[in-house]
């Protein structure tokens, strides 16, 4: 675009909502985001946009990613999320959807998100049974020996994926747990193309899980709707079952989240 082009257009956007575009086009995205790419389609000129990065980025609402280059939602652009989608009316919807579930398979259901460092709870609905997994909103669990972890890993660029395996931050949580990057890498393999994610007592022992992605608008994974249950009640396979009623469920919560 050339640089009188630029300009005029830049003339257009109010000044107060240029860092909000931004912030909304990296958000949208996905992925680190360079300037370049924020000025191709944004309109906005190379200084400004570089100068209201560097704001973001000291403000922590957006951090460089690896390669130092690329641009990603910081700390509190992601609390920002879980807050909007923690909103009275979304949450009292998203929860009447949880309840349905959990009353259907007989066992806890959780709604978690990607952050950072692994998945986080945000809503959760627990079993009546007497035994049930203390694993209260909030918690944070890890990305690789989790069935909502392993979902979000399924759902990484290739380039992504091999970062993180290659990182060596895979610590065994129980004697299940996957910490072979290949046998990780294959596990994941099958996760994309099943587009379900078990925990066969690799987080907890004595706890297996199910998830199923909840996908937004453009098909990306926003979060993962799963069951856990304790072995003396459900095995992986017999939490198979619920399989359907957990893909319809998410498609309820995606449909909520993109109205």
């Amino acid at each position: 675009m050339a640089e009188t082009e630029t300009q005029d257009k830049e003339t257009q956007i109010p000044t107060n909502l240029r860092l909000l575009l931004i912030l909304e086009e990296v958000a949208r995205r996905g992925v680190g985001v360079k300037p370049s790419d924020l000025v191709e389609t944004l309109g906005l000129a190379k200084p400004t946009v570089h100068r209201l990065l560097q704001t973001a980025e000291s403000e922590g609402f957006l951090q460089r990613d690896l390669d130092g280059r690329s641009y990603g939602p910081g700390h509190r652009l992601r609390l920002l999320s879980v807050n909007t989608m923690s909103s009275e009316h979304l949450r009292t919807a998203r929860l009447a959807i949880l309840r349905s579930v959990a009353e259907k398979v007989g066992e806890t259901c959780n709604l978690a998100i990607p952050d950072r460092e692994g998945m986080i709870y945000l809503d959760r609905v627990e079993t009546k049974w007497p035994l049930r997994i203390q694993l209260p909103v909030g918690t944070q669990v890890p990305f690789h020996c989790t069935a909502s972890g392993k979902m979000y890993l399924s759902t990484l660029r290739q380039k992504t994926l091999d970062g993180f395996l290659a990182a060596g931050n895979l610590q065994p949580q129980t004697e299940r747990s996957l910490t072979d990057p290949k046998v990780l890498r294959a596990e994941i393999k099958n996760i994309t193309e099943n587009r379900y994610s078990t925990d066969d007592e690799e987080f907890m022992a004595g706890m297996t899980a199910l998830a199923v992605p909840v996908l937004d608008g453009q098909g990306r994974l926003v979060g993962t709707l799963s069951v856990h249950a304790p072995t003396q009640r459900h095995d992986v396979n017999s939490l198979m079952s619920f399989l359907g009623i957990l893909q319809k469920g998410a498609g309820e919560l995606s449909a909520l989240l993109n109205e």
